[in-house]
């Protein structure tokens, strides 16, 4: 089952925290929340899986920025969220949709026990301007059935930032004490 807005609301400061919270963005049964003002973008040509892939940093001025197709942004909401003992997963608005924006590629679905700022994998399907602080996404969450274990990766829980892909840490364990490998995940910074 799904949470109502008056469940969601109820359930702040227990099993949900939503920070920063303001009753205008709750819905009948999500909360919308916000983008962040800072997107990432991979500077590969060709992603690698089995290691970390350069990114650079764009930020979001006050007047807009274009989204081209055909190119993936990571973006992150303003918010930060905690979940215990629900499943909490993200969807895009229906607004936003209609301008052709995915706000996740396939990864909309939480875990139990999340506690983070949620990375947006956003694609456009033509070219749209977007905006900071504009509500790009909803959260709802579900019940769950059975004994639970909160989720506890070292890759994504607790994250304080946009998170690009950190498959390469499964696929090669030792990855993290490689010392060239820690030096391709280097970061550069750029303004649009």
């Amino acid at each position: 089952m799904i949470l109502s807005g008056h469940e969601i609301r109820r359930c702040l400061g227990n099993n949900i925290v939503i920070d920063p919270f303001h009753e205008a963005h709750l819905n009948p049964n999500s909360y919308n929340l916000t983008l962040h003002n800072e997107l990432m973008t991979y500077e590969e040509v060709v992603l690698d899986m089995a290691k970390p892939n350069r990114v650079r940093r764009v930020t979001i001025p006050d007047e807009g920025l274009v989204l081209g197709p055909n190119q993936l942004y990571l973006g992150r909401t303003v918010e930060r969220t905690e979940t215990h003992e629900l499943v909490p997963m993200i969807e895009g608005r229906s607004s936003v949709g209609r301008l052709g924006l995915f706000v996740h590629v396939t990864a909309g679905f939480g875990d139990v026990g999340f506690c983070g700022y949620w990375t947006l994998e956003m694609f456009a399907v033509q070219p749209v301007r977007i905006y900071p602080g504009v509500p790009i996404c909803q959260i709802f969450y579900h019940e769950i059935n059975g004994s639970i274990t909160e989720y506890a990766s070292d890759k994504y829980q607790h994250n304080r930032d946009i998170q690009p892909s950190l498959l390469f840490k499964e696929l090669n364990p030792e990855s993290e004490s490689d010392p060239q490998l820690q030096l391709n995940f280097g970061m550069e910074r750029s303004h649009a």
